[in-house]
């Protein structure tokens, strides 16, 4: 079924508006990828208006980590996710988003990117 993110063609009452139009491209609308942690990274493409390609991180299982102090980037594995900012339920479904906590061989790191937007899952060393 597609998404559309469009004006209803009923009224709140439940009758029909006459001056409705068909689907049309421009509005379609997508769910949310919720990039969870696996075993292994899964990335996919998804084609969008005007010819642009997305990346979509649908399973993470390694993290880009930047050490602050020492200026150097980290491929780590991910152990567990710890707290989630956008939602708290997220934690106990491993679900990463931007903003999320999670433990990793080096430490806690914040992801600094949107895994189900770029493609990728970077985050920063905060301990």
């Amino acid at each position: 079924m597609v998404i559309i993110q469009a004006k209803s063609k009923k009224s709140p009452a439940g009758g029909r508006y006459k001056a409705s139009e068909k689907k049309r491209k421009y509005q379609t609308g997508g769910l949310p990828t919720n990039t969870l942690l696996s075993d292994k990274n899964t990335v996919r493409q998804s084609k969008l208006k005007g010819g642009v390609i997305k990346n979509r991180l649908f399973y993470a299982s390694t993290v880009n980590i930047l050490n602050k102090k020492t200026k150097k980037y980290a491929a780590v594995k991910i152990k567990a996710v710890v707290e989630n900012a956008a939602n708290r339920h997220f934690v106990r479904r491993n679900i990463i988003t931007k903003g999320t906590i999670l433990e990793t061989e080096k430490g806690r790191a914040i992801v600094t990117s949107r895994p189900g937007q770029d493609g990728m899952l970077n985050a920063v060393l905060i301990e």
